[in-house]
């Protein structure tokens, strides 16, 4: 009887592929191990079993498997699951989830070797000057590489050569899969073994005393090991002895001393838990008890505390709880600056139990901690991580904590799988029967209206620990300070006021500004030109530091302008203004305090956060500028006072939920603020002190907020009410995205009536050369989601099979928040 298996290959395909094994290889084979497979005409992928089976494929024969790459499965049952209900729910495919999911280490690649075709004899005047250098070079050495071919024929594509020479049979092409990971190997040194005998030893000491420099690292090796009774590193003897990496090499060579090499993890805790977790208030106390209580009745509760309150301190109080059995924790944070300042409260109460897991995480970091995790190790007991740390192969999951969980960045926008790791993390605690914890000060509209539902259930602390005060918010109306004069470049008399208060007595500031940059727009005072983009429909944002223009699109780039392009005129004005410029304005005023930037452009380092995070807490910097990250839960001890330059730009934007994130982010920043004994001081610049967001922000009024953004979120059927799916049209012919976008929105109205927005293109039409336009479904809350996927799904088959419209990217966006 055949045996077949389906694989998931790490390329978009809607099914799974069938390949053919052997008896002993189906017996050996697992869902969630590695084989590499021949793909299309020769390529050969990494591809992950997901079962074994005996049903012959109809459609096509079934190739055989190149190799078996694993000899246990590196996923889990429970993960391959989870994947599959990312792939149903989020409409993509379970190679694109494979692709996001595993470190790029596991998903090995094959290398095209090209050799000599010995079999038959070439006249080298049937080769052109090119395919002669080719075939020259192989009388040389028996085998070449693509990359060899590039070198040698210096020219970027060199696969026509290659396919000349393969139709006149003078090579032969094979593939050979390599592996991309590659352990970390640290050198230690002990004393050869013959010494042991103290004779020896002592004759040994007795030579070494016309070479002082040798003796002495030998004494520091003994003293090394008796005191710590531990492998002694070859870098940790260089630096304790003070000799040089040459002499070290000499004792080796003499056989004085022995090298080996251990294996160790690339990232790890080497310190103890030298801390007991903080004792609870009453209002913390509380509220622990609760989230057990409403645990027992729902699977997924809402903690609702005030920023400051002290919810990450409840948080460790339940994980002591979950790890006490043995089981494992995800902690969710939405931003890698997080991270950073909560990794180390948390190894000072678990130790070396901790393990973070993010992007900045190079290849073969991810890989190491995956397998930690896999192997359930006590290292990997606590996972925090960003939303990528969702796909990790865990065994026993018994709490799931999603931080700040209204924060946007939850949500992955590009490329596939478009998830949102909030509502994923929720489906993956259910699959292991386990609690999720939604933690927030300023909850999402949906989350809220889950537990008005009943679905959730709700845990609120109104009290900031230590009863702090909150602080106290003040509108600055700018343009009456404008009227007055009473303006310092984009600082009113008022923020100046405080600010000089807030230094004098030693305290440190926040200045949030939510675009970086010094300018976005560059214009002639003359003709009125602003610089644009060659690729995208966007302004070119003036950045000073490195004096030139760039577009924060598409990365395009140019030196800062002279003179203007249209006309010729040297007067140039910039409009607007960014970090960038926050920055040299508080520069200019405080000239003795230290200002500093915070966004991302000088975070693009693996530890540009914990450098700068690092020297605000330290005290170095004085006034901290920044974008948002700054609002998203850091906690800074000696902040007194928050400025937000300009409230306008966040409420004036054209999505539904621009006052939501408004609301969100103007309280959360707001929180940084006064967060030990004095009460902090916020004030926010405006142009119209009178918007009703800004009125509730100033009253910290969430409950007023929710009503009225639900009132108008049920009068235009928008989430949580109704369910969107976008759908986002791609090309770089406008007329195609036009008549595509045209003929698949009346395709869907045939089926969905008026539940049908756009064709339309949005405020930034053209991106990389590539003009976008919408389409938003929305699903009123007794028609059925899947069904509604199922009819999209078959009207979008029906798009890619015209011809003339294959070439348009079509992309689905399901709950795009």
């Amino acid at each position: 009887m055949l045996h077949y298996i389906d694989v998931i290959l790490p390329i978009p395909l809607e099914k799974l592929f069938t390949y053919s094994i052997t008896m002993a290889e189906s017996e050996f084979l697992k869902p969630g191990m590695r084989v590499a497979v021949p793909f299309g005409k020769s390529k050969i992928y990494t591809a992950l079993v997901f079962n074994v089976h005996q049903q012959k494929p109809v459609a096509y024969d079934a190739k055989e498997i190149h190799q078996i790459l694993d000899d246990a499965p590196i996923t889990t049952p429970q993960q391959l699951k989870h994947w599959q209900w990312i792939a149903d729910y989020y409409m993509c495919t379970l190679g694109d989830v494979l692709r996001a999911a595993l470190p790029n280490s596991f998903l090995l690649e094959s290398e095209t070797i090209i050799t000599k075709n010995l079999d038959k004899i070439i006249n080298d005047e049937e080769l052109n000057d090119q395919e002669f250098l080719v075939y020259e070079a192989l009388h040389h050495q028996s085998s070449l590489k693509i990359h060899d071919l590039v070198s040698i024929l210096d020219k970027k594509n060199v696969f026509p050569i290659i396919n000349g020479l393969l139709d006149k049979e003078a090579i032969m092409l094979q593939e050979e899969v390599y592996e991309k990971y590659k352990p970390k190997m640290v050198r230690y040194v002990k004393l050869n073994g013959v010494y042991s005998d103290q004779t020896k030893l002592q004759q040994l000491l007795e030579e070494l005393s016309r070479a002082p420099k040798q003796r002495d690292v030998v004494m520091t090796l003994f003293s090394i090991s008796a005191q710590t009774k531990q492998p002694v590193k070859v870098t940790e003897l260089t630096e304790a002895s003070g000799a040089s990496a040459a002499i070290i090499k000499t004792l080796i060579d003499k056989e004085i001393l022995d090298e080996y090499q251990i294996q160790e993890d690339r990232v790890g805790y080497s310190g103890e838990a030298n801390e007991d977790s903080k004792k609870l208030n009453s209002y913390q106390e509380k509220a622990l008890e609760e989230i057990k209580k409403t645990f027992e009745k729902h699977h997924i509760t809402l903690l609702h505390g005030v920023t400051s309150s002290g919810k990450t301190e409840v948080y460790v109080k339940l994980i002591e709880e979950v790890i006490a059995t043995g089981k494992q924790v995800l902690y969710l944070l939405p931003e890698i600056a997080l991270t950073t300042q909560l990794v180390t409260r948390l190894e000072n109460y678990f130790g070396g139990k901790v393990s973070v897991y993010h992007s900045k995480y190079s290849a073969h970091e991810r890989f190491e901690l995956w397998h930690n995790v896999l192997e359930n190790q006590p290292k990997a007991q606590i996972i925090l991580g960003a939303r990528s740390s969702i796909f990790l192969p865990y065994h026993n999951l018994g709490l799931v904590i999603v931080d700040e969980e209204h924060e946007t960045s939850f949500k992955q926008f590009d490329p596939a799988p478009r998830y949102h790791a909030r509502d994923a993390a929720v489906v993956l605690a259910s699959l292991f029967n386990s609690k999720t914890l939604l933690g927030s000060a300023t909850p999402s509209l949906e989350s809220y209206y889950n537990v008005q539902q009943g679905k959730y259930g709700l845990v609120e602390i109104t009290q900031r620990f230590n009863d702090v005060m909150m602080p106290d918010i003040e509108l600055v109306d700018i343009q009456d300070k404008h009227k007055r004069k009473r303006m310092n470049g984009h600082f009113s008399d008022r923020l100046i006021e405080e600010m000089t208060s807030a230094l004098k007595d030693g305290h440190q500031i926040i200045l949030f500004q939510n675009r970086r940059g010094f300018s976005p727009i560059v214009e002639c005072t003359t003709c009125g030109h602003a610089p644009q983009c060659s690729n995208c429909d966007v302004s070119l944002t003036y950045h000073q530091y490195k004096n030139e223009l760039r577009c924060h699109y598409c990365g395009y780039h140019t030196a800062m302008q002279k003179a203007c392009m249209a006309c010729g005129s040297v007067e140039l004005d910039t409009k607007g203004f960014g970090t960038e410029q926050v920055q040299e304005e508080a520069q200019a005023i405080f000239p003795d305090h230290k200002v500093a930037r915070m966004d991302l452009d000088t975070t693009r380092g693996k530890f540009g956060y914990e450098k700068i995070i690092r020297a605000f807490e330290e005290k170095e910097v004085d006034i901290l500028v920044g974008t948002q990250m700054l609002t998203k839960g850091l906690d800074f001890r000696n902040v007194k006072l928050v400025g937000i330059m300009n409230a306008d730009n966040m409420l004036n934007f054209p999505d539904f939920r621009a006052h939501e994130r408004s609301f969100q982010l103007m309280l959360q920043v707001s929180g940084r603020a006064g967060r030990t004994d004095e009460r902090g001081i916020v004030l926010i610049q405006t142009y119209n002190p009178h918007h009703r967001i800004l009125q509730q922000v100033s009253t910290n009024n969430y409950a007023e907020m929710y009503a009225e953004q639900m009132d108008e979120r049920h009068n235009f059927n928008y989430p949580p009410i109704y369910r969107l799916i976008k759908i986002t049209f791609k090309h770089k012919d406008f007329n195609k995205v036009n008549i595509g976008a045209e003929w698949y929105a009346t395709a869907l109205r045939q089926v969905f009536k008026n539940y049908i927005l756009g064709p339309e293109f949005p405020p930034i039409s053209r991106i990389r050369n590539q003009f976008h336009k919408h389409i938003l479904v929305k699903i009123p809350p007794q028609q059925s989601l899947g069904k509604t996927k199922k009819a999209i799904a078959k009207v979008n088959n029906s798009f890619l099979s015209i011809k003339d419209f294959r070439s348009v990217r079509v992309i689905l966006n399901v709950d795009n928040y």
